[in-house]
């Protein structure tokens, strides 16, 4: 399968990339520098601009799927608006170059906690990840909007940090998934496991899920 993986230099994405290509995927690495995640055969570099349909046409026309881990911006401005067109370029470039599939990295404060609420608007939740919350939240609602695109959004955990590798979690839906004492973590090495499943197997097809131990 041929990827091509937006946002791959990232925490989350360059185990993404390292997870597709430890499976044998031929990954795109995509990014603004062009710099690679790591070295291996099955991985090509290159400099493509998210924000530009153009350059993002040329870079996935051949592709099975196209997928991103792009983050909003992380200057103190307000991110949801860039974040915003940034993806709109990212999704009108897959349109153009002719891929069917697109797969996301979303946030987890959109995710339904006890009561009905959202994990953004649950207390405790801190408020200096707000903005970036109410960013992944918008583009949730411009995917489930998209009627021409066999999309899936993947939310972590409410904690996603590097770890272990174990193969073993849980994924759902809209709802925060919690172990047995209240806690919702996962590791970046495993979510990068379901996220590459989810590539693979296409079982969420418009749809958001998560992932979490």
């Amino acid at each position: 399968m041929k990827i091509v993986l937006f946002g791959a230099t990232g925490m989350i994405g360059s185990r993404i990339a390292a997870e597709a290509v430890h499976r044998g995927h031929h990954v795109v690495a995509a990014s603004r520098s062009g710099d690679a995640p790591q070295a291996h055969e099955l991985l090509v570099p290159a400099a493509v601009d998210a924000g530009s349909a153009e350059e993002v046409a040329e870079a996935v026309a051949g592709a099975d799927v196209v997928a991103s881990a792009l983050v909003p911006p992380r200057d103190d401005s307000d991110p949801r608006a860039p974040f915003t067109a940034l993806y709109r370029e990212l999704l009108a470039g897959v349109r153009t170059g002719g891929v069917p599939r697109v797969v996301v990295v979303g946030g987890a404060g959109s995710l339904i906690v006890d009561g009905g609420a959202t994990l953004m608007d649950a207390p405790g939740f801190p408020p200096e990840y707000r903005q970036e919350a109410l960013a992944h939240a918008d583009l949730l609602a411009d995917l489930r909007r998209v009627g021409d695109l066999a999309w899936t959004s993947v939310s972590p955990a409410a904690t996603i940090a590097p770890g272990r590798r174990t193969g073993s979690f849980r994924v759902g839906g809209d709802t925060l998934l919690t172990d047995a004492d209240g806690n919702s973590a996962v590791s970046a090495e495993d979510y990068a496991v379901a996220f590459v499943d989810e590539i693979e197997q296409g079982a969420h097809p418009r749809a958001r899920i998560c992932v979490a131990y």
